[in-house]
């Protein structure tokens, strides 16, 4: 790998990988893709000190977490934007991450865990599964009048949602993964959200790095 060049460890169908392939094709970047088998994550291990993937790999710096490795290729490689230029409006987006990543992912989360248990809670998963449906309208509404969920250019919202929501909608053969399966069946979409169905095939139409 050359001085310059981005190497970045990844296993098939991974959700926050594909946040990360799409932000480097946004922003033109060429990268070097290091497939890791997920029964043996110790070249993760070994380049990062854990064991979940994406990992990056920036010259010297070693970044895992796809929030802080979406943070730092904004840095690094500002433009074409994926946040706002006004402090304000990227404070905003920077509020909707959070939400997303601390507060919506906390339902599907707990459902695998619960499910992972001896004797799992089927009432609790059902309440988890109802919250998770409950976001749906919040998405419906974000998306009236405009192409993407903060205006009408692609941005970190859109590279941040769309691993996670295109459950809702979409299948790619071959995922065996029972998050995936808990993410497509927690929403049910039906005829109720045309927009968000919209957005879902137009962020799918986007290249991945």
């Amino acid at each position: 790998m050359g001085a310059d060049q981005l190497r970045v460890y990844r296993i098939p169908f991974s959700t926050n990988v594909e946040r990360v392939a799409l932000a480097l094709a946004h922003k033109g970047m060429d990268v070097e893709w290091a497939d890791v088998d997920p029964a043996d994550r110790s070249p993760v291990r070994e380049i990062s000190g854990q064991d979940f993937v994406p990992v990056l790999v920036d010259g010297d710096l070693v970044l895992h977490d796809s929030p802080r490795i979406l943070e730092h290729l904004e840095e690094r490689f500002p433009e074409p934007a994926l946040l706002p230029r006004e402090a304000a409006r990227r404070e905003e987006l920077r509020s909707f991450l959070d939400w997303f990543n601390q507060v919506w992912k906390r339902a599907p989360n707990l459902i695998a865990a619960e499910e992972e248990k001896p004797h799992p809670d089927a009432d609790r998963i059902a309440e988890l599964e109802r919250e998770l449906g409950g976001w749906l309208p919040r998405f419906e509404r974000l998306l009236q009048g405009r192409d993407f969920i903060f205006g009408d250019e692609l941005s970190m919202a859109d590279v941040t949602a769309f691993p996670f929501l295109k459950y809702a909608v979409l299948w790619d053969e071959g995922d065996d993964h029972r998050f995936h399966e808990i993410l497509r069946e927690a929403m049910p979409l039906g005829d109720c959200y045309p927009r968000l169905e919209g957005w879902i095939h137009r962020i799918d139409a986007l290249p991945r790095a």
